[in-house]
This record gives structure tokens, sequence and C-alpha cells, in this order.
């Protein structure tokens, strides 16, 4: 099982903030298995996660469960970390594009999201989720598709 990479915090804002993208950026590995026990070990156990239109998830599974409702499958391709070192935590903005099928099998790209990660004692505190998903689900439901 992985590990979380938690450590004291660290007093160096450059150090903090590289060991929030590798907490992030394994979360969200584990998340795409999809692993949802391993992606909770980097989370806090009164995690709060919130999702598009204000979904509210206190475990990875729970994310897990609605995203096999919502989509056959789903992966990220991700562009970066933004991170945002402070004194008693540090924020995580990781941004890229989703990619995958809907339930009826039809692929999709280039699905814009941004996940918002508030990392405090080496583990994620809150994660909340936006994405053009629901924005597409409308178009697809206006053209017939």
């Amino acid at each position: 099982m992985t590990q979380p990479l938690a450590s004291p915090t660290p007093t160096d804002p450059a150090q903090a903030a590289a060991d929030a993208a590798r907490i992030v950026d394994a979360f969200l590995e584990a998340s795409m298995r999809p692993d949802p026990v391993a992606a909770a070990a980097f989370m806090a156990p009164d995690v709060r996660i919130v999702f598009t239109g204000g979904r509210l998830f206190g475990h990875p599974g729970e994310a897990t469960a609605f995203n096999a409702a919502r989509y056959r499958w789903v992966k990220k391709r991700i562009l970066r970390n933004d991170v945002v070192p402070g004194p008693e935590e540090t924020v995580v903005y990781n941004l890229g594009t989703l990619y995958g099928e809907w339930p009826d099998g039809t692929p999709f790209e280039s699905n814009r999201y941004v996940d918002r990660f508030v990392i405090r004692d080496g583990l994620i505190v809150s994660q909340e989720v936006w994405n053009d998903s629901a924005e597409r689900i409308l178009s697809r439901a206006a053209s017939g598709a």
C-alpha cells in the first residue's frame, strides 16, 4: 500500500511547495487507477471533498462512485501544479484536462478541470473540484447525443 508523504511542516517555502505538489501528484495517480483506498492514505481522516455542484464527500471512494455513474471511465492529463505555501498549510491548484468516455461509450477529451487542494501536516485536508463536465452533459442532452 502506498504511504503518504507526510513529514513535519517544512519551514522552507520552496520545500513546502515541492512536498505539497508530490502529495497531490501521488494522490491523483492513485485516484486515476482508481484505487480509493490508496488515495485515502494521502488524505486526513476528516477530509472535505467538494465536487462541482457542491457535492460533498468525506472519502475518495465516494468520489470514485460518483465518477463511475457520470463516466464509463475518466483520466486526467495534468498540465501543472500551481503551489501557494502558507505558514500553516499549502494550497495546490492542479490544472489540466479530462479525457475518457461517457456512459454510452462516446469518447471525450479536452474537458478542462481545476482541483484545489489544501495540504496540512503532510495530508490533504480539502479538495475542491471544478470541470466542464456539466456543461458538456447539458450540450449533449440539448443535441440529443
